[in-house]
Formats: structure tokens, C-alpha cells, sequence
């Protein structure tokens, strides 16, 4: 006889995982979200090529925004996720920035972009701190805050520290191709951020159709 293949429904998943079933859970299920978390530093505002590493701006004189991504970011919001900049910003922790500076750069990302929030981690790598990409912390705090469900969520970076933070939290990683991608895993290297939306675009329609 062939087995047949069958869904849970939300109330025999709550049950499954022992939960009693009643409508406050179901209104929470339903209303969690989908977010696209968007590494700042080379995709919404423009950083020096060094040796090594890129080198991102400490001071607003620095700060130049790419307003080449404004459209593809309308088309993520018009669809109803929830846009969230993420960044490390180890000056402040070693001195060497201003948070009044850092904020003020952040409040021309707002302006430009239709970002719903900007999360940043101060410190320095011998902090270990759980919020310092590569770790999740970052897209872990976002979800409580934000209601966020992480496994229909989206990190776009040019970055590997990015792609394993998203790896770690369950995400789904869109990496721009660039000298800083490495060798984690990632779920997909695109040549440019329209390429990126597009392809989110793509992945949510197939979602839903499925």
C-alpha cells in the first residue's frame, strides 16, 4: 500500500510539542513575520577596500549612503517584511568612535532607506559578546523584538560573518559575491543586491504556492 504524505495542522503541532492548543497561541503563530536583515557596511552605505578588509567610516564626513539600493529594498517592504540593518561597530568599544557620530549616520540610513530598525554590536572581537557577527545574537534579539520567524527570514551581506550568523539562527543567507564571501556555507552568491530582492521575491512566491 503507498503511504500517502500528510501535513500537521498548527493544533496537532502545538499538541505535538505539548502545548495546549488555544487561540492566544494560534493568533501568536500567525502573527509572527518574515524579515530581511541587511549587513550595512558595502550594501547600504559605500567603505574603502583595504589589504584585508573593508574599511567602513567612523565619522559622518565618511558616511556616503548607496541610494542604488533604495528600490530594491521598496520591493521587500511593499510585500510586508520587516527590514532590519545589522552591523558591528567595534570602534565604539575601542574608543576610537563616537556613538553620537554613529547615530547620526544611522538617521541617514533611515532617511534613505525604509529600514524598520538598525541593530549594532559595540564590541570587540575579546569580548566574545553573543551579538558579534558571526554569531546570531543579533538575528536572535531581533526575533523577540519583532516577533520574527527566523526559518522564513533573510540575511543579505557581502560577508562570511554574516552568511554563518544566518546559518546559526536559520536563516536563509544571499551573499553578493565579493573578495569577503569565504568558504562557509551560504545559501546563495548573487553578482548584485537587485539580483538578491529578486531572488527573495522568487523564494517567498514559492512559499506560498507550495
Amino acid at each position: 500500500m503507498k503511504a500517502t504524505r500528510r501535513f500537521f495542522t498548527i493544533q496537532e503541532g502545538l499538541l505535538f510539542l505539548g502545548l495546549k492548543f488555544n487561540w492566544a497561541a494560534l493568533c501568536y503563530w500567525a502573527i509572527m513575520k518574515r524579515a530581511v536583515f541587511i549587513e550595512r557596511d558595502s550594501v547600504l552605505n559605500q567603505v574603502r577596500t583595504g589589504p584585508k578588509q573593508q574599511i567602513v567610516p567612523i565619522g559622518l564626513e565618511d558616511f556616503k549612503v548607496i541610494p542604488e539600493a533604495a528600490e530594491p529594498l521598496k520591493k521587500l517592504k511593499a510585500v510586508g517584511f520587516i527590514l532590519i540593518a545589522t552591523t558591528n561597530q567595534p570602534g565604539l568599544s575601542r574608543g576610537y568612535q563616537s556613538r553620537r557620530e554613529l547615530d547620526r549616520m544611522h538617521e541617514i540610513l533611515r532617511r534613505s532607506f525604509p529600514l524598520d530598525d538598525i541593530m549594532l554590536c559595540p564590541h570587540d572581537e575579546a569580548d566574545q559578546c553573543p551579538c558579534r557577527k558571526p554569531r546570531p545574537g543579533l538575528l536572535i534579539e531581533a526575533a523577540f523584538k519583532w516577533h520574527l520567524n527566523l526559518d522564513h527570514s533573510f540575511v543579505v551581506s557581502d560577508k562570511w560573518q554574516d552568511a554563518e550568523a544566518a546559518r546559526s539562527a536559520g536563516c536563509t543567507s544571499l551573499l553578493i559575491n565579493s573578495p569577503w564571501i569565504g568558504q562557509v556555507h551560504r545559501d546563495f552568491v548573487l553578482p548584485d543586491l537587485t539580483s538578491v530582492v529578486d531572488k527573495i521575491l522568487r523564494l517567498k512566491h514559492q512559499v506560498e504556492c507550495a
